[in-house]
């Protein structure tokens, strides 16, 4: 993605002072290692408070509500495995083994604290219209993170199409897989089998070289055509 791109990532809200942001990092901190110790159940408005050293008034400030906050602890995961990535980008000799390869280590990442991911993923799942900014921008950042795997600077309607079904492909994995309905080689076989999408509506793919019909589909038109008219039998 471009650096403009990327700008238009960040939510639109004024910027937060020096202090502001140190205390949002010790919350998000706190909210991290209690859901880490304890899954969606242990993050408790006012025990995150204590941690991170705040009032309950100026922490509700921050974050209306426990489902806020673990939205935007997810956001803040999110933009750390980005970070990472872009450090240590994908490997793969393509862009549907890139973003399979960036999905997994998301996702392993993930694994590695799965009280974390529940929590996390367990907010997604019950946040409501109220909510719609902070899970717009985990949406947003995943597109992200997707795109430059892909590296596709200037996707297509049909790629950012694909892109949401692998979105709502890796997070069905990561909820099946949360849930123990999925082993952690069923969800790269899905993850990998859904990346395949990105071959399919890259620029140029299946069709000639004129960006018509599939070379098959055009073959079938000529010959229908050229075919001779038949009579009707009697």
């Amino acid at each position: 993605m471009t650096a403009d791109s990327r700008a238009d990532l960040r939510p639109s809200s004024p910027p937060l002072t020096e202090r502001q942001e140190a205390r949002r990092r010790r919350i998000l901190d706190a909210s991290a290692q209690l859901a880490a110790r304890g899954g969606f159940d242990a993050v408790q408005m006012r025990e995150v408070a204590e941690a991170a050293g705040v009032a309950l008034g100026t922490l509700y400030r921050y974050f209306p509500s426990k489902i806020h906050l673990l939205v935007a602890t997810m956001q803040d995961q999110l933009q750390h495995m980005h970070t990472t990535l872009r450090k240590r980008p994908p490997a793969g000799a393509d862009p549907a083994e890139r973003v399979a390869e960036t999905l997994m280590r998301a996702f392993r990442a993930l694994q590695r604290e799965p009280q974390l991911a529940d929590a996390m993923v367990r907010a997604l799942t019950f946040a409501d219209r109220g909510v719609s900014p902070e899970v717009d921008t985990v949406s947003r950042l995943t597109t992200a993170i997707i795109l430059d795997a892909m590296g596709a600077e200037h996707p297509t309607p049909s790629q950012l199409s694909a892109v949401r079904v692998i979105e709502h492909t890796w997070h069905s994995a990561l909820i099946t897989w949360l849930s123990g309905r999925a082993s952690i080689a069923q969800v790269k076989i899905d993850i990998e089998t859904v990346c395949r999408l990105i071959d399919l509506t890259a620029p140029g793919a299946g069709t000639g070289a004129g960006g018509g019909a599939p070379e098959s589909e055009s073959q079938s038109q000529s010959q229908s055509q050229s075919a001779p008219a038949r009579a009707p039998s009697n």
